[in-house]
């Protein structure tokens, strides 16, 4: 009985095949996105320019955050939609070649997205 949990889980993640089955960034909370990652595919990600903007208007008076430039079937769009929503905190969307985020997040976009490796206009 002087077995404890953590020698049970270790047990259990030895068990586990390395490369077929096993994920390693499950031990990582804030792997979603590495650092270095353009989560739109390297080369594409830099020679593409992004349009951030903010409406209101026909959302029932909320705001929300529009950015565009993705291509219509780019899943580019739902990664980085993806990351900036984790990273942000906030609501959102990726459908038709643009990202919907809740809230007025022009800034925390343009800074997010430039770091990532896209040019951004409109902020």
């Amino acid at each position: 009985m002087t077995h404890d949990w953590k020698d049970a889980l270790s047990a259990l993640k030895g068990s586990l095949p390395s490369a077929e089955g096993a994920d390693s960034s499950a031990d990582a909370p804030d792997s979603a996105v590495p650092a270095g990652d353009t989560a739109g595919g390297g080369a594409a990600a830099s020679a593409r320019t992004l349009r951030i903007f903010y409406e209101k208007k026909g959302r029932s008076g909320k705001p929300a955050t529009i950015i565009e430039g993705f291509d219509n079937d780019d899943s580019g769009a739902l990664a980085t939609a993806r990351a900036l929503k984790q990273r942000m905190g906030c609501g959102g969307s990726a459908r038709g070649g643009e990202i919907l985020l809740q809230g007025d997040r022009r800034q925390q976009a343009a800074e997010m997205l430039r770091s990532m490796g896209y040019k951004v206009k409109g902020v």
